[in-house]
């Protein structure tokens, strides 16, 4: 679980136009928000913020905020983050405040490890959920679920409750959808097309 620190400061106006005059200074907008907190309006340097979630964890990265106001101390999720289409740059961060003793819902990606068996005769993996939700306490968000793809032949398919989740951390479905599948003509089928046309 990726963790890190980052000063934001609160903003005194609110607002778009606000918002543009901290955009031209070089800074970037955004909020603090959470259960138990009002909402609240701060700016963060984007370097800063780079740092911040330059962990394994990315946005899941729990980040303890420093500063004065009422966020100072609190420890957040980068929840969402609006980029300029141009430039790729950071225009406003909201930042969730979680409970360390609660459970949260967030987005994982998933990592299929190793090369599977149906690859190496000409088959492709393809990864249908690139991110998994799952439910578990901040602490033990993983950064990534790992997937061991290598005994996979073609046809093969991993579901969801064939995958081997860490500890403490659950991924509530109804569905057991599929999340990884190997796909390609096994050798046997591509050998009988070829007979039948030599036929």
């Amino acid at each position: 679980m990726g963790q890190s620190q980052l000063v934001v400061s609160l903003r005194e106006g609110t607002g778009k136009g606000a918002s543009r005059s901290l955009r031209r200074k070089g800074l970037v907008p955004g909020v603090v928000y959470g259960k138990g907190m009002e909402a609240c309006p701060v700016f963060v340097e984007p370097k800063a913020l780079d740092k911040a979630i330059a962990t394994e964890s990315g946005w899941n990265t729990l980040i303890t905020l420093q500063g004065e106001g009422p966020f100072a101390g609190k420890v957040v999720i980068l929840k969402d983050m609006t980029v300029d289409s141009i430039r790729r740059s950071p225009k406003h961060v909201d930042f969730h405040a979680v409970d360390m003793k609660k459970k949260v819902h967030v987005m994982v990606p998933v990592h299929a490890v190793g090369k599977s068996a149906g690859e190496k005769i000409g088959g492709s993996l393809e990864v249908i959920r690139h991110e998994l939700e799952v439910h578990c306490y901040p602490d033990q968000i993983p950064a990534a679920i790992e997937i061991d793809v290598t005994a996979l032949g073609i046809g093969d398919v991993v579901h969801i409750e064939d995958v081997a989740l860490p500890a403490g951390v659950e991924v509530p479905h109804e569905v057991n959808f599929t999340v990884i599948t190997c796909t390609g003509r096994k050798a046997e089928e591509a050998e009988g097309e070829v007979g039948a046309e030599g036929a």
